[in-house]
């Protein structure tokens, strides 16, 4: 009896232990719950470093690294680059874990360590679901290795995610042109990569106060939706280089479905009204309300996927052709396709065929909208604002997204080519117009690299060189038998090649000088 009573108390005082005696301890042992901008699974991962010598060897081999090697570049960082992980949040607010990449400066060079400036980067659309951009070596990461190259071999720390959706997210499609989920990815991204600086390789490269933001194409879109919201919140922007980007979204979706049809339209649609159904839940009722019968059942989670677009139009799972070349009605005829601008009748006529993405009862309830309540800045510029209250979801949500709703009290330059058959010109001319009726702090630089110089034009020689290179393009196109004098070329050529080494090279100069 004695032992039992012995083994009573025993467990008596065991879960007295358990249940009160030591729950302080066990709370403040206990894991706080993951918040945005945490790093996850521990510090970045290094994938590789890079001497200035290798950086020189991988743009070699690289169509826009040879770009910039034209422009007598000579890397003098070493540079380390790592694969990051992070929390982030979703389009519609919920925990998500991203992705990106963190390059850090090396090196015995002035300016290669100490308190760096930090660059903050977004990337262009990608159809890759595996993209990831710290991998600098890979043949088809050009925009990595620009990155690498132009800033973090230049003595800059580069922030780059690789946005929800891709590389090791699991969530199953892409916020594309969601302007509150892609700047929060972007700044939480920027949270997590402050955390982890000072790398233990690079002990010495710390972040010296300085922020940058800047990005081409999507990137474009999100580094101005991203100074705009840290602006709003209070953060410091030390200045922003948006390149290329669709800023003013509603008029470009209105040119795109009113005939202006862009040479990346089936996938930027498939990636917008998809995001924007998963963002918004009210796009369509099902697929089938906005896109052809043909893909109507796969489209959801086609993009960002395993496939390029190239290799799903070969295999029959995507189109070519944005619209069906029959108009929604004979009304409509006038836009299928447009015809004006000249320079780009061929490409606007590309995008219409039999076999198409977005179906006609989609399309023809866009341009009815579109056409009672139109955006103020196309096809005609009158206040150049967007639509006052579009009723057809997708133009609603364009509304809410258009960035033509904010002045930057930072210094800031927009760069950008006006031949561009991807992002049309028009979405910087009229940011341009803009803030010209909202006139922001400091008057942002606008720089058109297919332009003529003007006296004591500080980017003459970056313009000649530009020049230089679509002259090239043009001649190697005739030399192969292009009929149309290299003009087809050079369209395609010109969003993906020739205008991103040039625009990132004034951006550098931008920066700089802040």
């Amino acid at each position: 009896m004695r032992t039992l009573h012995r083994i009573a108390a025993l467990l008596v005082l065991s879960v007295v232990s358990a249940c009160g005696g030591s729950s302080h301890d066990n709370t403040s042992t206990m894991t706080p719950p993951p918040q945005r901008g945490d790093l996850v699974n521990g510090p970045p991962t290094l994938v590789a470093s890079y001497a200035p010598s290798d950086l020189l060897g991988l743009l070699s081999g690289n169509d826009l690294g040879k770009l910039l090697l034209e422009q007598a570049y000579a890397p003098v960082c070493s540079v380390s680059v790592y694969h990051m992980e992070y929390e982030t949040v979703d389009a519609n607010g919920k925990l998500a874990v991203a992705s990106g990449a963190l390059m850090v400066p090396a090196g015995s060079a002035s300016g290669c360590t100490g308190g760096r400036p930090v660059v903050l980067y977004a990337h262009g659309t990608n159809a890759d679901k595996s993209f990831d951009i710290s991998q600098v070596s890979a043949s088809d990461n050009g925009e990595g290795l620009l990155l690498a190259a132009v800033f973090a071999a230049e003595g800059y720390i580069v922030v780059a995610p690789n946005y929800v959706g891709y590389d090791i997210s699991t969530v199953d499609y892409h916020p594309y042109l969601v302007a509150d989920q892609q700047s929060k990815d972007m700044i939480d991204a920027l949270t997590a990569a402050r955390a982890a600086l000072p790398t233990a390789g690079e002990p010495n490269s710390t972040d010296g106060g300085k922020l940058f933001i800047t990005g081409y194409s999507e990137g474009g879109y999100v580094a101005m939706a991203t100074h705009s919201a840290m602006q709003t919140a209070g953060m410091t922007v030390t200045a922003s280089g948006p390149m290329s980007g669709p800023y003013t979204l509603s008029a470009l979706g209105d040119a795109i479905f009113e005939g202006q049809v862009n040479d990346s339209a089936p996938e930027n649609l498939a990636l917008l009204v998809v995001g924007y159904q998963k963002a918004y839940g009210d796009v369509y009722s099902a697929p089938a309300d906005a896109f052809a019968d043909k893909y109507a059942p796969t489209i959801e989670g086609l993009l960002p996927g395993a496939d390029s677009v190239g290799a799903l139009q070969s295999q029959g799972k995507f189109p070519m052709a944005a619209f069906s070349s029959t108009p929604p009605t004979p009304a409509y005829a006038v836009y299928t396709p447009a015809t004006t601008p000249a320079k780009f009748a061929s490409v606007f006529a590309a995008g219409f065929g039999g076999d198409y993405l977005v179906n006609d009862s989609f399309r023809g309830a866009y341009l009815d909208d579109a056409l009672a309540h139109p955006d103020g800045g196309f096809p005609v510029v009158t206040d150049d604002l967007p639509p006052a209250d579009p009723t057809f979801p997708l133009r609603v949500h364009l509304k809410a997204n258009d960035l033509r709703n904010w002045s930057p009290a930072a210094p800031t330059l927009l760069c950008g080519g006006s031949s561009d058959p991807t992002v049309f010109y028009f979405d910087t001319t009229l940011m341009q117009i803009y803030w010209e009726d909202h006139p922001p702090a400091v008057a942002p630089v606008v720089l058109d690299v297919d332009s003529a110089s003007t006296a004591d034009d500080p980017y003459a020689s970056l313009k000649s060189g530009f020049a230089a290179a679509v002259a090239l393009v043009r001649a190697n196109a005739v030399l192969g038998g292009a009929g149309d004098g290299g003009d087809a070329a050079v369209l395609s050529a010109y969003h993906a090649g020739l205008v991103p080494p040039f625009c990132l090279s004034a951006v550098k100069s931008f920066f700089d000088a802040h």
